[in-house]
């Protein structure tokens, strides 16, 4: 009786990252000087080109400040429960245990991000639609008091948007690359930062309505 050929066994899909430059967050695991701190979500891949994102300058500030102040108040208080119900159910794919282990270092460090409720960012990268449709934007703050870079990822839920990925580190206004994303969270690094990628900073503006 001949013999079948044999079935070769299917290939591990792995997710791919939202943004080769954030979400490289949200190519999320270069490490910068200072190191840094990652969550992560799902991948997705990009092969159209983004578009700028129908958002205010208003709306803009509104989800940095809120990204950027729940990170502050999870890390004060070690509390990163509230900071995860705040994302999209991507982003809560990592547990409240699991964002602690991610963002331990910028703890032990007492990072202080409360200055970003008074200082308006600059913007390195203004606000745009990705193909996968989520949103994505990157900056710093000048200082507060230290530069504080960041990038976020947002992605529409019931008609909000919702963190999908945060990366932010402290120091010398570099850019940030990936951010915060779900299903197969990275190991936590080192550092006071959550990633990002490197453009040219620009003063915050809104973006043109497509």
């Amino acid at each position: 009786m001949s013999a079948r050929p044999r079935r070769a066994a299917p290939r591990a899909i792995i997710p791919r990252m939202v943004l080769a430059a954030l979400l490289a967050l949200m190519a999320m695991l270069a490490v910068p000087p200072a190191g840094k701190a990652v969550a992560q979500t799902q991948g997705t891949d990009k092969t159209q080109a983004p578009k700028p994102a129908p958002i205010d300058r208003n709306g803009v500030l509104i989800l940095i400040r809120s990204a950027l102040l729940a990170l502050d108040q999870a890390n004060k208080t070690g509390n990163y429960t509230v900071l995860r119900d705040l994302g999209a159910p991507g982003f809560q794919a990592n547990t409240a245990a699991r964002l602690a282990e991610i963002f331990a270092k910028q703890r032990e460090q007492n990072l202080d991000l409360s200055g970003v409720a008074v200082i308006d960012p600059q913007l390195s990268l203004l606000p745009q639609i990705e193909p996968n449709g989520m949103m994505h934007m990157a900056g710093s703050f000048p200082s507060i008091p230290s530069p504080v870079n960041f990038e976020l990822v947002f992605t529409s839920v019931s008609g909000q948007w919702r963190l999908f990925g945060i990366s932010v580190s402290i120091g010398q206004m570099s850019t940030p690359s990936p951010v915060a994303q779900a299903t197969s969270p990275p190991p936590p690094e080192d550092g006071k930062s959550s990633r990002v990628g490197k453009q040219k900073h620009r003063p915050l503006a809104a973006p043109k309505q497509p």
